[in-house]
């Protein structure tokens, strides 16, 4: 018969003190918590992983940072990814990389990479001129955006003021 568990209280946790070697108060149903010499006390979900069947720990973050209430939640989150076959580290490491994706290649630094190629292309001036005219006409609105989420209108409207201004060189750079 299964061992049951009871659950941890706030009070509990943050009267838990460090000892000479790490100890783990458990949630139940996977959730702990280790405690280190340290001091420092860290949230793990321990689970059976989905295809490989061993047991794997998931960390989930410090305490206090991640309140007891937060873990069991993430815990939960976790254990519905587990429900449908998902490995919860694989999943968070595939969000990352998604937002590292994402976040990596904004506006400004695909610019930034595209001018280190072409300013070798042009005299000097020109590419002062160049960068000049995207930190004064596109980067205030389009800098932070995923390359990906640009559309066109959205240009065409950036570009239609310096247009009636009369700088068709510069729409045209």
């Amino acid at each position: 018969m299964a061992k049951v568990t009871t659950r941890l209280s706030d009070k509990e946790i943050k009267s838990a003190k460090p000892k000479e070697k790490e100890y783990i108060l458990s949630d139940g149903v996977g959730l702990r918590l280790r405690v280190k010499p340290n001091g420092s006390k860290l949230w793990l979900l321990n689970y059976t992983h989905p295809i490989k069947r061993k047991r794997t720990n998931l960390s989930l973050g410090k305490y206090p940072d991640l309140s007891l209430a937060n873990a069991r939640k993430t815990s939960q989150e976790a254990k519905e990814l587990l429900a449908q076959g998902i490995d919860p580290q694989e999943e968070r490491k595939r969000q990352q990389q998604e937002h590292k994706a994402i976040h990596q290649h904004t506006f400004v630094n695909v610019s930034k990479e595209w001018f280190e190629i072409k300013k070798d292309d042009v005299t000097p001036d020109y590419a002062v001129d160049i960068w000049r005219s995207l930190e004064l006409h596109i980067f205030p609105d389009l800098s932070d955006i995923p390359v990906t989420e640009i559309t066109a209108p959205q240009i065409i409207e950036l570009l239609k003021p310096i247009e009636a201004k009369g700088s068709l060189e510069t729409v045209n750079a």
